[in-house]
């Protein structure tokens, strides 16, 4: 599993609301319909009426959200392997 942070525009009443979002998962297209399934819950927007401008690859250590936090803290299942030095 990999963070990914995905900006991008929905439509919020009469409004465009942009928002930017941290997500883990496998990879672009799994972390793209983690957020459409996110705001079409929270939000009722359709996936069609999203407007996502882009998806990159983060460093896990510089996103705030809990659950990237979470999945990336020492210990968690998903958390890339230590590797330690043998001499």
């Amino acid at each position: 599993m990999k963070a990914y942070r995905v900006v991008g525009k929905f439509p919020n009443g009469r409004t465009i609301q942009d928002f930017s979002q941290d997500v883990v998962a496998t990879d672009e297209d799994d972390a793209r319909h983690r957020v459409e399934s996110s705001f079409g819950s929270r939000h009722r927007v359709t996936r069609r009426a999203m407007n996502i401008a882009s998806i990159e690859q983060i460093d896990p250590a510089t996103s705030t959200e809990p659950k990237v936090i979470s999945a990336f803290r020492d210990g968690a299942p998903s958390a890339p392997a230590a590797s330690s030095e043998e001499e």
